[in-house]
Formats: structure tokens, sequence, C-alpha cells
């Protein structure tokens, strides 16, 4: 009776999703889609890389939305990472959410907040000719790609921004000078060297002058100093050289540090064995970590499950986990389906008729609308041989929607009478 949602049967996880690969299309691995806006702010086509969860198409969930620069160089192994840790093995590591990727046009001009012509070296540099176009890009994400994105995608009121090098000066920039446009930043080996320093000084004022409630940060700093330097040390030399890089942003670091008591919720890593182009990818698993920290269950969660002296209100644990989720992201969100039934039909399967009841009961409370929920409640009765009880939730399943199989499992009560 109860195979059809048995989920738990290898994996001893009550987070349980629907696992698919990504989407095949004429024998080609598909992990996203493209998009495009024609921007007035820039005068030009902008063509952007979309990642969708699983399911996206089949439900009516809205979704954090993650926007992610540099696309060409960080798509693929991010929105990989993201699909792992959301979605595969019954994993809730992080939310299911969008990503939305921006591929360059001219780099240089977009991701740098003013224009400048020399480099961490105090060298003149040529290729930053078209540079200081920043404060256009982020108008154009304001006013033209997050509205797109928005009213073409179900999209949830949480956004985090995620950007390296230049991309990381991007998002200190917004950061500072837009703070409100996301709602978590991702920083990872930012250029603050760049012009003379001026946006780090805007941000060692702004760190302890204004207030950032709400908002969260997470710094990432590579190893890009000269052989035999530490990090002490390298911020007493001043020598030629690309050291100028990472005492910028150690500097940074120390007014993050500074800033002390303005509300801001962030920490920082050093990857003493990370290179500039080497760290994007641990400092995205790890930053994504600490910005949403809050989202998963507790190591113990699942091996507490099969313990009949622990959990003993097990709805009631996911409700209240499920509350402070929502107090972070400030919008209601509420444990899936997937999640409920999975572990309720788990509870059942092992004896814990009177947590799969619980279970069964948030489900319907949280979504009154769903057949599935009803019918899952009709197996519940039938479970516990209450066949009055179970017809009645399968009649309520079967208003709201017709299936074959609810109505084969009716007729199969009313053989047993």
């Amino acid at each position: 009776m109860f195979t059809k949602r048995i989920i738990l049967c290898a994996l001893l996880s009550s987070l349980a999703v629907g696992l698919k690969a990504q989407t095949i299309v004429n024998q080609q691995v598909v992990i996203g889609k493209t998009d495009s806006v024609n921007s007035a702010i820039l005068k030009e086509k902008r063509t952007v890389w979309i990642y969708l969860p699983d399911g996206y198409a089949s439900s009516t969930a809205r979704y954090p939305v993650i926007y992610l620069l540099d696309a060409e160089w960080n798509f693929a192994a991010f929105t990989g990472m993201v699909h792992e840790l959301s979605e595969v093995i019954g994993n809730t590591v992080y939310p299911q959410c969008i990503v939305v990727s921006i591929p360059n046009t001219d780099r240089t001009r977009d991701l740098t907040p003013t224009h400048a012509t020399v480099g961490p070296d105090g060298k003149y540099m040529d290729y930053m000719q078209t540079s200081g176009g920043g404060e256009n890009f982020t108008a154009f994400l304001q006013k033209e790609l997050m509205p797109h994105i928005d009213s073409a995608y179900r999209t949830a009121p949480y956004r985090i921004l995620v950007g390296h090098s230049f991309g990381g000066l991007t998002a200190m920039n917004i950061f500072i000078n837009h703070t409100d446009l996301f709602n978590s930043y991702l920083v990872i080996d930012p250029s603050m060297w760049w012009d003379s320093r001026r946006l780090l000084h805007q941000a060692q004022y702004a760190l302890k002058q204004r207030r950032f409630d709400g908002k969260s940060l997470y710094l990432a700093i590579a190893n890009t100093m000269t052989f035999g330097l530490d990090t002490a040390s390298v911020q007493k030399d001043t020598s030629f050289g690309f050291g100028g890089h990472i005492r910028s942003i150690l500097a940074l670091k120390k007014a993050l540090q500074a800033g002390k008591g303005n509300g801001l919720n962030w920490t920082y890593k050093y990857y003493n064995s990370e290179y500039h182009g080497s760290v994007p990818l641990i400092a995205e698993y790890d930053g994504m970590h600490f910005l949403l920290d809050f989202y998963d269950f507790p190591p113990g969660y699942t091996g507490a499950m099969t313990d009949k002296n622990a959990l003993k209100d097990i709805a009631k644990y996911i409700s209240d986990h499920y509350a402070e989720i929502s107090k972070h992201f400030s919008y209601t969100v509420l444990p899936s389906q997937e999640l409920l039934n999975g572990t309720a039909y788990y509870m059942l399967s092992n004896g814990f008729a009177d947590k799969a009841f619980a279970l069964l009961t948030l489900d319907i409370k949280s979504y009154p609308n769903s057949a599935e929920a009803y019918d899952s409640m009709g197996d519940y009765y039938a479970s516990q041989k209450d066949n009055t009880k179970a017809a009645e939730y399968y009649k309520k399943s079967l208003a709201l929607k017709d299936n074959p199989d609810v109505r084969k499992k009716l007729e199969g009560l009313g053989k047993k009478k």
C-alpha cells in the first residue's frame, strides 16, 4: 500500500526530493538555458544564462535568486554545486534556487566602478581604457535585468550576489553603494586595489558609519603573495609586484573587523593553498555554506528519526525550523510536500504512526488545496484499519483532483466491508 512514496528505502534521509539528472536534449546534457535583455542603459543586447531547479516547470513554488558574475568561468561549476547541495540524494544544504549568470561583453568596462588605467603594481595598463562603467552595469542589473527575471520566472524576494576579482570589486561596490539590491554578498578575492583603493576608502568609512542590519557577506582571500611572504609581512612590503592586490583585501578585512556592531553578519577566510585563479570554486562552496547556514537541518537529525525517544514531536521540530528560515528570508517558507510526505511514509513504515500522523496533519495545514496531502492522510488511516476515515480523505483528494490511483484505493475500501 505504501510503495508509492517510500522514498527513504535505501538512504536514511527525511529530506528526500525527486531525483533526476539534468535535462537531456538531443543526446546533450543541458545544465541551463539562455535568456536575454535588450538594454537601453548599456546600449546592447545582454544574454544571461539561467539555471532552474529540477521540477521547476511542474511546480508553483518561488525560489531565491543567485546572481553570478563571469558566467564563462563560473556557471558550470557553481550550478553543479547548487544542484548537488539542494536536490541530489535528499540534500537541503542550500534551498533550491534560480541562478542567473551574466557573461561579459566588456568585462573591464562593466566590472569596474570608476575609470582608471593603473594596475595594482602602479604600472599603466592599456586594456583598462574602457574602465569605469560599473555604475551603468549596476543600473542595468537593478532597472532592467532584475525586473525581467522577476517577471519571467517565479522568484522569491531574496537575492545573493557572487563575484570574483573584478566581479568581487563589483560586489563590494554594490554592497557599499547600493546595499539593498541584494540580501547577501559572496566576495571572492576582490580587486580592491582598483583606482588607488578608492572603493576601499569608501568601504572603510561606510563600515564604521552605517548600519547593515539583515545583510550577510563572505570575504574570500587567496594567496597572491611573493614567495617568502606571509599575511603579516606582505602588509609591510611595498615593493613592485602583485602584493598590492592582497594588501588591499587585507585592509578590507580590517575595515570589516573595525565595523563591529554595525549589524553586518560576515566572516572571511584566507586560502593559503589557493591562488587568484583557483580560489573561486572552494570559496563559493564555503561562502554559500556561511550565507545559508540557517537553512539545513543540523547533523544528527536523520539519525534521530529512527530513535523512538528523539524528536518526539517531529512535525513541530520541522515547523519551527522553517519558521526560523522564514525569519532569515523575510518571507514565509514552508517545508516541501516531498519532505513532509517522504518523512511521514518513512515513519509509517517503521512503526512511528503517531509521528506520521503529525507530519501529514502539518502537510494538510501547509497545503490545504493539495490533493496529494489528503491522499496521503487517507493512506495513513487505511494503514490503521480505519476505512471510514480513509474513505473520507480519499474523497477529499478526489474532490480537488481526479486520480485513478486514488479512485482505485477508494473502491478497494468498499470491497473490504
